[in-house]
């Protein structure tokens, strides 16, 4: 693997790591200004409205985990694409409301001075769940430290 494949899939990685612990300044930084998002018809068109959204929507009151794997990096020159399959689940203990599901990423990358960033991202869904933890009476959540870890 090059070392493009290496930074774009760290990058990638960073990208879920800042969403689920909430840290929107290092999230918006795995994008350049222009970045566009289409999360299954949820379209940006550009960084600060994405990264807004999401801060908005994916709140303290959310437990999220985003995992990206089996990825498909194709990098030429100075721009790059990658297909990512995503499992992911949102937890909201207040609402008692459990999502699941799993989709195909389909991001455009660029190199910049800083490194690579996201021009573009987003997913089409392959399905998914959802339900009440009531439910599952003997359900106990316990949300991690890790949210309140401000180290990277």
């Amino acid at each position: 693997m090059s070392n493009d494949h290496d930074e774009i899939t760290r990058l990638k990685y960073r990208y879920f790591r800042m969403l689920d612990l909430k840290r929107w300044e290092e999230f918006a930084g795995c994008f350049v200004p222009e970045a566009t998002g289409d999360y299954a018809g949820l379209v940006f068109d550009d960084r600060d409205s994405l990264v807004a959204f999401m801060a908005e929507n994916m709140g303290p009151q959310m437990i999220s985990m985003h995992h990206a794997h089996h990825p498909e990096i194709a990098v030429d020159g100075d721009t790059a694409t990658g297909i990512w399959y995503l499992e992911d689940k949102v937890i909201i203990p207040e609402l008692k409301f459990v999502l699941e599901g799993a989709a195909f990423y389909d991001d455009r990358y660029v190199r910049t001075p800083e490194g690579w960033r996201i021009a573009h991202t987003g997913y089409r869904r392959t399905y998914e769940a959802s339900w009440s933890t009531e439910d599952v009476p003997s359900l106990k959540i316990k949300r991690g430290t890790a949210y309140d870890e401000q180290d990277g």
